[in-house]
């Protein structure tokens, strides 16, 4: 959404006026903030937060001011100082002070952002575009601004269509009114001024036989969520609470979201895909009372399943945050009100069941995963060598192919994960595809096609080799070597998992040390090589 004249609006501890962080994406946007600030000129900041709060700007602002004049390189006080002038359609001087913000925090794409949605307010479409794309450049993950540069490009296309000042194209504005729409919200979504009012219920055909592998993830879905959906009498004559909360964490790919869909068919219930970019408003307050909408229309349609996708970037973990300002208000306040709707799920959980998919299950606060909330946790592992052959023969199922060697293609892909085996197929699948339409030939899928894919530096790495490393210095303990006052001494880094949580997640953290270590990535790389080049 856009910001604009909403005299709730609010600028947060160290975060931009858009949150700085959207949950479509796991990068989070670096807020305009210094490492330190004189604690003098970070007093006069709170106190222009505070003021601002109260709906009281041009006090807000004298704060701001006294904080700038005792620390004139204080980047939050001048963003916030934007944010406020923006907000009382100061464009002017808001925007001389967003320059100066780039000039102290150039890799922020949180002040591009901000001149955009003011080029915007003013019907300058070209300019809107252009800062957007800046605000992009510094961030190809920040899915604000891609939304925003999506909007943008469809009102253009409009004025090319209708011509600048025509009836039509006014009609058409109106349509995409930041106010009145959310991007990604779909037929059925009902959200006014950044509110939820309604969600639609998902239906799904996808079952369990066209999940492949994770048997025993599936084996506990079918008991604890299934069954109580369909046979709620017998669990309450066994004493059995008709609701869950549980976490699918694991490496990116591995299914979650396709078993959540499994899940949906199995059980016939409603279930609520809960869109983290729909939640999340800019707008104080709305994320709170978009959570308590989604779990209100849950409470009236039992049985109902809410699914959140990307857990971690909703109910990340409070404090810690190493920002200037503190940690953000408006993540502490959305964890807080995620606790309240657990708590009312866990002391009244008559036919609510809330999934929670993540691959970086150490960011989500402590307080959620514990138990009685998110207190049942599922790993979903890579598929292994048997797994492997079966989705290599699944992704084919409808593809007319001839002999292939599902042994050989399955250990030339070891160490993929589902995602990457489905991309593999379906470009090989291309190959006779491409030919049919070149030479007017039908051909079949044959093993040259998946050799040639797999031969392909390009297309066939696997995106699990990276995600292994990147969580290794996340989560595992490491030892260094530093020179203190002349001497060497061993320092011990600790991971982001605490003793506790190792034991929590003992699968994860043994897949991730195994995966990591130089014998397996040995075999693994060599197995592939053997497979493709030598079977």
């Amino acid at each position: 959404m856009a910001a604009s004249d909403d005299k709730n609006a609010k600028p947060e501890s160290g975060k931009n006026a858009n949150g700085g962080k959207s949950p479509d994406s796991p990068a989070k946007p670096t807020p305009p903030a210094p490492p330190q600030a004189n604690p003098i000129a970070k007093d006069h900041w709170k106190k222009g937060n505070s003021l601002f709060e109260e709906s009281k700007f041009a006090d807000a602002i004298d704060e701001y001011n006294e904080a700038l004049k005792i620390d004139s390189k204080y980047a939050d006080a001048y963003f916030n100082r934007a944010l406020t002038h923006r907000i009382m359609n100061n464009f002017d001087l808001a925007k001389k002070d967003l320059e100066v913000v780039m000039e102290l925090q150039p890799k922020s794409p949180d002040a591009p952002l901000l001149i955009g949605d003011m080029a915007e307010s003013n019907n300058d479409l070209l300019g809107a575009r252009y800062w957007y794309e800046k605000s992009l450049s510094l961030n190809p993950d920040y899915p604000e601004a891609k939304n925003r540069l999506e909007h943008i490009d469809s009102l253009i296309h409009v004025d090319a269509t209708y011509g600048k000042n025509s009836k039509t194209q006014q009609m058409e504005l109106q349509k995409y009114d930041t106010k009145s729409i959310t991007p990604g919200t779909k037929e059925g979504d009902k959200i006014e001024e950044g509110q939820i009012k309604k969600v639609a219920f998902f239906k799904s055909n996808i079952k369990f036989d066209q999940v492949i592998g994770l048997e025993k993830v599936k084996r506990y879905l079918r008991e604890n969520i299934i069954l109580a959906i369909q046979e709620p009498a017998l669990f309450k004559k066994y004493g059995k609470k008709l609701g869950l909360g549980v976490i699918l964490y694991g490496p990116p790919g591995t299914g979650k979201t396709h078993i959540v869909n499994a899940i949906a068919g199995e059980a016939g219930a409603n279930v609520i895909i809960a869109r983290i970019n729909q939640i999340v408003d800019m707008y104080t307050g709305n994320t709170e009372k978009n959570l308590h909408a989604i779990f209100e229309q849950a409470r009236k349609n039992t049985p109902c399943i809410i699914f959140f996708d990307e857990l971690d970037g909703l109910g990340t973990k409070r404090g810690g945050g190493g920002q200037e300002g503190g940690e953000s208000s408006a993540i502490k306040l959305a964890v807080n009100q995620f606790l309240v709707e657990m708590n009312g799920v866990e002391e009244n959980p008559e036919g609510i069941f809330v999934i929670g998919a993540t691959n970086n299950v150490w960011d989500i606060d402590p307080a959620l995963k514990r138990s009685g909330r998110f207190g049942d946790r599922i790993y979903l592992t890579p598929p292994n060598y048997k797994d492997r052959k079966k989705l290599v023969k699944y992704f084919i199922r409808n593809t007319p192919s001839g002999r292939l060697n599902y042994g050989r293609i399955a250990r030339a892909l070891s160490g993929y994960s589902q995602a990457d085996i489905e991309r593999i197929v379906d470009k090989a699948v291309m190959r006779p595809l491409l030919h049919e339409h070149e030479k007017k030939q039908a051909r079949k899928l044959k093993m040259s096609d998946m050799m040639a894919v797999l031969k392909d530096k390009d297309i066939n790495s696997s995106s699990l080799d990276e995600w292994y490393q990147m969580v290794k210095k996340e989560v595992i303990s490491k030892t260094e070597t530093q020179i203190v006052d002349g001497k060497k001494q061993e320092i011990i880094k600790q991971g982001k998992l605490d003793a506790e949580e190792k034991v929590l997640y003992k699968s994860m953290f043994k897949d991730i040390k195994k995966n990591t270590g130089g014998f397996k990535r040995f075999t693994t790389r060599f197995m592939r090589w053997w497979a493709v080049n030598l079977f």
